[in-house]
């Protein structure tokens, strides 16, 4: 079977300043609260210019988040609908325990990509590892061009090998197409708000000292399928793992002040050799845009240290209507990480005396 290449390039006008938009491009591992689809993106090589990435991003069911939520892909009402961000450059390596590329369990996909990045002109040239049009290389280049203060036009030229003798290759050539302009759609949506960056995002972080061994901790975080009958905050888990370490989570939990039961759907990428697992929301609470994480165990000859982060954009539209008329983005920052805070310090907690205690009777 032969193939040819499939090039398309489309721009579109983003109300951002060109050098916002290309930051945002540039700093890959910043997608998952930027674009929904993106689960996760790490740097495995960087030179200053040249770099290599491997980026997990969400496929299918995986990604249906909520279908009320202006932001999710999925929603039919969302301009922006669909996958984000691979043909940008993907991927990065947290450790094979997570897979090896093309689609994962038929939710997640992750793709390897170096790039190669131009401040200069501001432009990102990509040379993406395809394993879901397996033989072929997605190649192109981001540019953005300043049109105004805080204006700039957006432009992204994929090149995308095809097979000519494919039954469906009308079909794939529309779909690259179409992925261009999704692609394109989601940095302006998600770039149109740079004035509200500062107070829309925020990031934290909980820390535990653990006198325990780290097997048992990760132990503790990587089965969230028990957590209903340890974790007080947590009502019910569902969890798929259709490929080892990639787990499919819903939640329903209680930690909201006022003890309302909240539904939220994740997807974890579990590292047990480093002693990570990594997750993006893909279903969150209304006061909530987005929220990606990571737990990850630091070991030491005594114990293990265990840090909660979060990486958090606001829905500022839901403000007043969670929380009540004239609240603004500061009170809803605080009541926010207040109450991440708490559910993850509480789930911490029960880490520490899990393997703590278990040490105990060990003994």
């Amino acid at each position: 079977m032969s193939s040819r290449v499939h090039a398309c390039e489309h721009t579109v006008e983003v109300a951002a300043p060109a050098g916002v938009v290309y930051g945002m491009l540039a700093d890959a591992a910043r997608w998952p609260v930027f674009l929904p689809s993106v689960v996760h993106v790490e740097r495995l090589d960087f030179d200053g210019v040249q770099e290599r990435l491997r980026m997990w991003e969400l496929a299918g069911e995986a990604g249906a988040g909520n279908p009320g939520n202006p932001d999710n892909p999925d929603n039919p009402d969302n301009p922006d609908n669909a996958d984000a961000g691979a043909g940008a450059g993907a991927g990065a390596d947290a450790g094979a325990d997570a897979g090896v590329g093309g689609v994962l369990g038929g939710r997640v996909g992750s793709w390897y990509a170096r790039r190669v990045l131009h401040p200069d002109v501001r432009a990102v040239v990509f040379e993406q590892e395809d394993a879901v049009w397996p033989g072929s290389v997605t190649s192109g280049v981001w540019s953005v061009r300043p049109a105004g203060e805080a204006e700039c036009v957006l432009g992204l030229r994929q090149e995308r090998g095809l097979a000519v003798a494919a039954a469906d290759g009308a079909g794939a050539r529309r779909e690259a197409e179409a992925d261009v302009h999704r692609r394109l759609a989601q940095v302006r949506r998600a770039a149109g708000r740079w004035e509200q960056w500062d107070e829309l995002l925020l990031s934290f972080e909980d820390r535990v000292r653990i006198e325990g061994p780290a097997e048992l901790v990760y132990d503790f975080l990587y089965r969230i399928g028990d957590w209903p009958g340890r974790v007080p905050h947590v009502e019910r888990t569902g969890v798929c793992e259709d490929v080892p370490g990639i787990q499919v989570v819903s939640l329903d939990t209680c930690a909201a002040p006022g003890g309302r039961t909240v539904s939220t759907r994740a997807v974890r990428l579990c590292f047990p050799h480093a002693g990570r697992i990594v997750y993006k929301e893909t279903l969150t609470p209304e006061l909530v845009a987005a929220h990606s994480g990571e737990w990850s165990l630091l070991p030491d000859a005594s114990g293990v240290t265990v840090v909660a982060a979060h990486q958090v954009m606001l829905r500022q539209e839901a403000v007043a209507r969670v929380l009540g008329a004239g609240t603004g983005l500061l009170e809803a920052r605080d009541h926010v990480r207040a109450w991440l805070s708490r559910a993850s310090t509480e789930t911490l907690g029960l880490a520490k005396w899990h393997a703590e205690s278990t040490v105990r009777r060990l003994r």
